[in-house]
């Protein structure tokens, strides 16, 4: 069935992606704040997120289906700088953003983090208590129980992403990419943990979990667990690139950093059980990123 989705955060890495994965099948509106953006086949708009009242106006013009939250402020040390302003980006924004939603009927997916947890166990599931180390992870924490109290039919993903990102801002994978083939040396933690999920299949998981009808808390990661500094020797060897610019290092010697949780997996049991299949593995959508640059679709991210 063709919907209409309109995703906030619309210069974002995710929302981009978003809007490349399903233009096709469903309508969508990029909603921006400051920076406008454009690509083909896709409506964009300004959206003003610091008022519900306006949140109200733009459903109303533009008739969602769904809306999809991606925007927030993710860097862990301008969150630590000013907890105001993390406050109201990761907290008050999505709380009048789920409110909106609630009043006119329109399923609400928002994205959460995988940044919640300060044990050092691996693949939490979604009944583990959050106890988060930082402001980033608190502010996050705490809008996953205002959204779902003002509108409890809310998708909350619990995730952590990487695909092709635009000019004005790299990607995670982006950055490791440019190294290697530049032969720059470029240190990732070896004591770090996650299981991140290409961005293309984080948004078709969800639109698939949406039609089986879920809501409440969901993990959207990869099958498989590891470490960050493996990451990188991923995609080198999936981009037949040499990973000897590659370097281990590890979070427990970096002092001066905001404090960050080493173990950030997570347990995708719940969402694999739903929809009746694996989330994919690390390999197979590294590879997918891959097939992503050979049909041009990242160099129109990247020439944004």
């Amino acid at each position: 069935m063709r919907r209409k989705i309109l995703i906030t955060g619309g210069s974002g890495l995710l929302a981009l992606n978003w809007a490349l994965a399903v233009r096709e099948r469903h309508d969508v509106v990029l909603g921006f704040h400051r920076r406008a953006v454009s690509l083909s086949g896709v409506a964009s708009r300004h959206l003003d997120l610091t008022s519900e009242a306006a949140v109200l106006q733009a459903i109303d013009d533009v008739q969602p289906d769904w809306i999809a939250h991606t925007a927030g402020l993710t860097s862990v040390e301008a969150c630590e700088k000013d907890p105001e302003l993390a406050t109201q980006a990761n907290v008050m924004m999505p709380t009048g953003i789920a409110k909106a939603c609630a009043r006119r009927g329109v399923k609400l997916i928002h994205i959460s983090t995988d940044h919640l947890f300060s044990q050092a166990q691996p693949l939490i599931d979604e009944s583990h208590p959050v106890s988060p180390l930082n402001t980033y992870g608190r502010t996050k924490a705490e809008a996953e129980v205002r959204v779902l109290d003002a509108c409890g039919e809310a998708l909350v993903a619990r995730t952590n992403f990487y695909g092709w990102g635009p000019s004005y801002r790299q990607s995670f994978s982006d950055a490791i990419l440019a190294a290697l083939q530049e032969r720059r040396p470029y240190t990732l933690f070896e004591d770090v943990f996650y299981n991140p999920i290409l961005c293309e299949a984080l948004v078709l998981t969800l639109h698939e979990l949406v039609e089986h009808g879920a809501s409440g808390i969901y993990h959207v990661v990869a099958d498989e667990r590891l470490s960050k500094h493996d990451f990188g020797l991923r995609l080198a060897r999936n981009f037949d690139l040499d990973t000897a610019p590659l370097r281990a290092g590890r979070l427990a010697d970096q002092a001066m950093l905001v404090r960050r949780p080493r173990e950030m997996s997570l347990s995708n049991d719940k969402a694999r059980r739903l929809l009746g299949r694996p989330l994919g593995g690390i390999d197979e959508q590294i590879e997918q990123l891959k097939r992503q640059r050979e049909l041009k679709l990242a160099r129109e991210v990247q020439e944004l």
